[in-house]
């Protein structure tokens, strides 16, 4: 059963919120700083926030979230350091902002694309989708929305056709959903019509 993005986005245990730029932003655990990702930098700084540069969702318009962020406690733990996206094989896959591609090819034997985001801070963030038939090659510059690939119907990370989506700082992982604005995770904002008020 696919969940909706916001649930998705909401679904650990411990949240935090951004006091600065994104004063109502959840943050989930491990997205700030190492803490609780997976594989955290071990520096015991804070990372500092995800700005939310995503323009395009990496497939479709507003595809189900088959399995949602849900950070493993230790660094071997078990979890998912990202999100499965539902996407039929041949999907075309897109770059969710602009930056450069850091890798394209197969990885255990699944094609992986990985960009570089821009102006994302250092280490830039760095976004992943597998399985992907690359389009591009590395060094490539892509502009969001730009398509990277196709979804292969090799993968078997899903029980059902998807792409895997990640995020990365170093080797920090966040959740990719943290990306997107609140007008690209929850659709665009609908005025109902007032009992008793006549329409213009």
């Amino acid at each position: 059963m696919a969940l909706t993005a916001s649930a998705a986005l909401a679904g650990s245990a411990t949240w935090t919120t951004w006091a600065s730029d994104h004063p109502t932003a959840p943050v989930g655990p491990g997205s700030a700083s190492g803490s609780g990702s997976g594989s955290g930098s071990g520096s015991g700084e804070e990372d500092p926030p995800v700005p939310a540069v995503g323009r395009v969702w990496p497939v479709g318009v507003r595809p189900g979230v088959l399995r949602g962020w849900d950070p493993p406690a230790t660094v071997y733990g078990p979890g998912h350091r990202g999100v499965d996206l539902s996407a039929p094989p041949g999907a075309q896959v897109r770059a969710v902002a602009a930056g450069r591609v850091f890798f394209a090819g197969p990885v255990a034997g699944r094609g992986v694309v990985s960009i570089e985001l821009s102006g994302t801070g250092e280490p830039p963030l760095r976004t992943t989708y597998e399985p992907v038939r690359a389009s591009v090659k590395q060094g490539d510059e892509v502009a969001a929305g730009a398509v990277v690939g196709t979804v292969e119907a090799t993968g078997r990370h899903c029980e059902g056709p998807c792409i895997h989506w990640g995020l990365l700082r170093g080797k920090t992982y966040l959740n990719p959903l943290l990306l997107l604005p609140p007008w690209l995770l929850n659709g665009p904002t609908r005025l109902l019509p007032v009992l008793g008020v006549p329409l213009p």
